[in-house]
């Protein structure tokens, strides 16, 4: 089976009653439409992701970049929305037998929900419930209400999953049958599999649903620190945080020296509790002689993101006395953002000095340490 992803975001976010509109809304270093984005990434059955933006939104909504990515504009409704990406979606011919519909206000579903979702819709559609646990009443008028049994009823979540030429085939025939969600254009319920939701799955509607998910998330936050010092020697090449600077001396190491990426794989390491870079790449193994440091912080990546964890942010020291960091920094952040696949902004380097004290002082060494914050998505 292959999916595509429908990411609606095309709201007016009037109930949330902020500046910032809500899917843009940084929890951490990542906007919620990321945390959602970091965790349909893991899912290689999804080959394409058509992101619906609000027109208003364009700018703010161009910031967000991942692959196999599209961006469209929404209509009025989340039904315009949801049919102009179906359409979309058969224009371009991506070749999807499946589809997940899923509502960027809801960034807090597990990898297990979607993975159990991705199962489940060989021959269904598959839509997430939860049932109803609080008392119902219903008005029926000013002064008398009903009791309600609460045993027939539950809500519904998303991401939910479609055959896509069924649902885009509803969605042309039965726009008015259309209600809150795209269960609703289903005639009956004959293939339709009710799977348990999840209730920290919830809608992220005022500000109180913002701080739930805060708190949610700042639970998930690890933190490492790292540090790494090199001499420095004359006839070896100096390889700062990845890029390659022009000098008379070098870093002495086992590998290329790079005091900056070995602080990087250290403190990831340590904030995903996967011990340190030298147990990892062993400087008694023949293997790792000479390589480039970027090739073992991008084995490093690979493997955290298989266990579920994603960098959240990298904060940098690089003490030396020569050469001044400020000519660099942007160079170094572009690479180490290519390397840990996160944004330039989740980035921040500092470059320090001994004021000529010491070894560093002396032009002798360098030396760099970081901080790394990680979340794991369940």
């Amino acid at each position: 089976m292959s999916f595509c992803l429908i990411l609606l975001a095309a709201g007016e976010s009037k109930r949330f009653g902020s500046k910032i509109p809500k899917p843009y809304v940084k929890i951490g270093q990542n906007t919620l439409l990321e945390h959602s984005l970091l965790k349909f990434k893991k899912i290689k059955q999804i080959k394409k992701t058509i992101f619906v933006i609000n027109k208003k939104h364009r700018k703010i909504a161009n910031k967000i970049k991942f692959s196999n990515f599209t961006k469209i504009f929404g209509g009025k409704t989340r039904q315009e929305s949801t049919f102009k990406a179906l359409k979309y979606i058969k224009k371009q011919k991506f070749g999807c037998s499946k589809v997940l519909i899923h509502d960027s206000a809801r960034p807090n579903f597990s990898l297990k929900l979607i993975k159990k979702i991705i199962n489940s819709s060989n021959k269904n559609t598959v839509i997430p419930k939860i049932s109803i646990q609080d008392a119902l009443k219903e008005h029926i008028d000013k002064e008398s209400l009903l009791n309600v049994s609460r045993e027939s009823f539950f809500s519904t979540q998303t991401p939910q999953s479609f055959n896509f030429k069924k649902i885009l085939y509803l969605h042309s025939e039965n726009k008015s049958d259309y209600r809150d969600d795209d269960l609703s254009l289903l005639q009956s319920l004959k293939n339709v599999k009710f799977i348990d939701g999840e209730k920290n799955n919830f809608k992220i509607t005022d500000r109180q649903d913002l701080l739930m998910f805060k708190k949610l998330i700042n639970s998930k936050i690890k933190m490492g620190i790292g540090f790494d010092v090199h001499r420095l020697a004359p006839k070896r090449k100096l390889y700062l945080g990845g890029l390659k600077i022009k000098s008379k001396l070098g870093t002495l190491g086992h590998s290329d020296g790079d005091p900056v990426l070995h602080s990087i794989t250290d403190s990831i390491l340590g904030a995903c509790k996967m011990g340190d870079i030298g147990q990892m790449f062993s400087d008694k193994s023949r293997k790792f002689k000479n390589i480039r440091s970027t090739i073992l912080l991008k084995k490093v990546v690979e493997q955290i993101k298989f266990k579920n964890y994603f960098i959240n942010n990298i904060d940098i020291n690089i003490i030396t006395q020569t050469p001044k960091i400020k000519n660099y920094k942007n160079k170094m952040i572009d690479i180490i953002s290519k390397l840990c696949e996160i944004s330039k902004d989740q980035i921040n380097i500092k470059g320090k000095t001994t004021e000529k004290l010491g070894v560093i002082g002396k032009e002798k060494a360098i030396a760099a340490e970081v901080i790394t914050s990680v979340i794991k998505y369940d």
